[in-house]
């Protein structure tokens, strides 16, 4: 940690950049190393085991830990109002390592019905193969979540805003939920970045981070992470970093915690183009519907005040038409767009953009039927565009995006 900081007592572009840093003692270096090594000189014999593990073991094997990674996690940590953080080599890998680490056979999951196309899939071909019973429901309908609660439920895990939908979910009531069934409740908060919600102050027992987005922020490095409380992400290091095995690699983590330093800067401007083009969007009579918490038409736009302080630069947004319009402005977009990317990802620096059919959407990814499948269309019609909003002057947003719609 830099030289007597103290995190309480400072803000979030102070901590962005100097939480889990410090200089190198050796050479005064202000910028931290890379510390690539996979092995660790040590004085004296050490164990070999995950179980041997504490926060005090010194560096024997970058598998175990790493000072570069060590430093992310303590960035990202404090940015969360964390006691502890760990990072994973992707969010899938971050994703996993609470699910499998929480869920034996027997347990039963309650997870978001709409949520990143891996953790759906994950939750619905997976685990009910590893005789954990999984239910998906709409957790922004509470007395559903409510509902959905067993005696064997141990996890709700949930994402919000959620992918692509951005539909929310009361945290805090959601952790009520969990917490009064004895369960944990997990947040998967990658639209909204650290700078945005901060789910742990809400109640939560883990919230996780798809790093590859907001936080590292220029679309050069994957990884993920995880915070809580120490008592939970110490296990969860033992089992899922040293025998899961999906350990980040020091130069991503360094990318990432290089990134991560200006997050409380970018999202400030993600934040005001995003609203820009949203409101620009909602007055085009060739859109149906613009889905950004920003905006008061959103229909949990009063959630969003409550729960976040930035509204990122995450929205999805449907046209007026059939699926086979869509996709033919989807072409156009591949092929005609001058600034914004055709591509998937997104809390990047550019702007991206992709086009999510519904057909395909339940087909492979969600599989929703009858009011799940029509609560989902009521958000997304036959199909919607995704569009992270970069860091490009909006204007010139609007601009590319006015020619191709």
């Amino acid at each position: 940690m830099a030289r007597n900081l103290d995190i309480k007592a400072v803000g979030p572009r102070t901590l962005a950049i100097h939480a889990g840093e410090q200089p190198d003692p050796a050479t005064g270096a202000s910028s931290p190393n890379i510390v690539m090594s996979t092995t660790f000189v040590k004085e004296k014999p050490e164990g070999f085991s995950a179980y041997e593990l504490t926060d005090e073991s010194p560096f024997v094997y970058t598998r175990w830990a790493n000072p570069t990674v060590r430093l992310l996690e303590a960035k990202v940590a404090a940015l969360e109002g964390a006691e502890a953080a760990s990072a994973f080599a992707s969010g899938m890998a971050a994703a996993s390592a609470i699910l499998f680490a929480e869920l034996s056979s027997g347990d039963h999951l309650i997870v978001s019905d709409v949520a990143y196309a891996g953790i759906a899939e994950l939750t619905r071909d997976t685990l009910p193969r590893m005789g954990v019973a999984v239910s998906k429901v709409d957790t922004s309908d509470l007395d559903a979540l409510a509902a959905a609660v067993r005696p064997e439920t141990k996890l709700i895990f949930i994402d919000t805003p959620c992918n692509p939908l951005l539909r929310l979910t009361d945290i805090a009531a959601a952790a009520g939920i969990a917490h009064d069934a004895g369960a944990r409740l997990a947040v998967d908060s990658t639209f909204a970045s650290p700078v945005g919600c901060n789910p742990l102050a809400l109640g939560a027992d883990y919230v996780m981070h798809s790093a590859t987005k907001y936080i590292g922020g220029h679309g050069d490095a994957v990884g993920g992470l995880v915070c809580g409380a120490s008592a939970l992400i110490r296990p969860l290091i033992s089992e899922a970093i040293v025998h899961y095995g999906g350990v980040i690699s020091p130069f991503n983590a360094w990318l990432i915690a290089r990134g991560a330093a200006t997050l409380p800067l970018r999202m400030k401007a993600h934040q005001e183009s995003a609203l820009a083009l949203a409101r620009w969007l909602e007055g085009d009579a060739r859109v149906a519907r613009v889905n950004y918490p920003g905006l008061q038409s959103h229909p949990q736009h009063a959630l969003a005040r409550r729960q976040m302080t930035n509204f990122s630069g995450m929205m999805s947004f449907r046209l007026k038409g059939t699926e086979a319009d869509g996709l033919a402005v989807a072409e156009r977009m591949a092929g005609e767009l001058g600034i914004i990317h055709y591509a998937v990802s997104l809390g990047h620096h550019r702007s991206l953009i992709c086009w999510l059919p519904t057909s395909a959407m339940m087909e492979n990814s969600f599989r929703l039927e009858g009011a799940q499948a029509a609560a989902y269309r009521e958000w997304a019609g036959p199909g919607l565009f995704r569009l992270s909003v970069g860091l490009e002057d909006a204007e010139d947003l609007i601009r590319d995006l006015d020619a191709v719609l």
